[in-house]
């Protein structure tokens, strides 16, 4: 890459569609020299990107609400960096964008792509990607919309050590909730959610089926219960949903690399006769109507400490595919994201 007019763009293209796990194999690391800026484009120099759960599903050819990746072409996703150079007056050299052209470490197009993010006192650019980005918004929407959290219920969290699970605790706590607590694959991840990020109490779902330990750890029951997990954890939190208890189901990872479908929960009688729901979204159903919200509140207690956060950081655009998979294997705590 070009140190000063950044004309080359390293980027991680997809190569094949894993079945199962998958590898570096799947994906090539290419050179590509960028055209010169035509009138309303900008040049960006990505200071982070994010790998998300998502992602794994855009890998292989499936009906979703997103594309899947086109093999042979650079991947995208979330990325937060800096214009170095501009045809655009709207967003001059030096701003702070926020974009979808991730994994890769210099991104161009037309600068209606790109969104200026205020700079943070404090704050890495990178918290754009996660507490106050996409992912935080997941956790808010997620909670207001699909769980019509109320003051004083309770709430579960499964895969709580991670980005979404993170802001969610912390946001259900700042909306009211009267206990919450959450799941992880480690006591190290038990340790953070309950010191750090306020979690009431929390279990590692490896120490014994989470379907025998939730009932002691939500001993009044659930009445919000934030998927991020499904499987084992959706069964469980079916098992213990007070009457009128409603799921928000927001992810699955324990299944993505998975080749054959697993059997559906079997208590899903409990839903009629407890008044139970179940529903699935994604945050760009309601990303227009709570934006402006989320916005001002995450901001305010952002900057009034009320809020914290972990980052997972990988160096280097060649190193993405690894993070992407080790991030797939739970190794993070907070959100991962590679620095550029």
């Amino acid at each position: 890459m070009n140190a000063e007019d950044h004309t080359t763009s390293r980027q991680i293209h997809l190569v094949s569609r894993p079945e199962g796990w998958p590898t570096e194999d799947t994906f090539r690391l290419e050179e590509v020299e960028l055209p010169e800026l035509g009138e309303g484009e900008v040049r960006v120099a990505n200071e982070f990107v994010s790998v998300d759960p998502y992602m794994r599903g855009r890998m292989v050819e499936q009906e979703s609400y997103v594309e899947p990746y086109r093999l042979g072409e650079a991947m995208d996703g979330g990325a937060v960096g800096r214009v170095t150079a501009s045809r655009d007056a709207s967003l001059p050299e030096g701003t702070l964008v926020q974009h979808m052209q991730g994994w890769r470490d210099v991104a161009q197009g037309p600068a209606a792509t790109f969104t200026a993010v205020p700079e943070i006192e404090d704050a890495p650019s990178s918290v754009h990607l996660h507490l106050l980005g996409m992912t935080g918004l997941t956790a808010y929407a997620g909670l207001v919309e699909v769980g019509r959290l109320r003051e004083g219920e309770s709430v579960f969290v499964s895969g709580a050590a991670g980005s979404v699970g993170t802001a969610a605790g912390q946001f259900a706590r700042l909306l009211g909730a009267s206990r919450v607590v959450g799941s992880a694959g480690s006591d190290e991840k038990v340790a953070v959610l309950t010191e750090k990020y306020g979690y009431d109490a929390a279990v590692n779902y490896k120490d014994a089926p989470i379907r025998e330990q939730l009932p002691d750890v939500m001993p009044d029951g659930i009445d919000v219960y934030y998927d991020n997990v499904g499987g084992d954890h959706l069964e469980a939190a079916i098992d213990v949903m007070n009457r009128g208890g409603r799921g928000v189901l927001c992810g699955a990872i324990s299944s993505y690399n998975e080749r054959a479908a697993r059997p559906g929960p079997d208590n899903l009688g409990r839903l009629i006769t407890f008044s139970l729901s179940l529903r699935g979204f994604t945050v760009r159903e309601f990303a227009e109507r709570y934006r402006d919200e989320f916005a001002d509140r995450a901001g305010t207690w952002l900057r009034e400490g009320r809020l914290v956060y972990d980052e997972t950081v990988v160096d280097g655009v060649e190193n993405a595919p690894q993070a992407f998979i080790d991030m797939m294997k739970g190794a993070n705590i907070g959100k991962m994201l590679v620095r550029i």
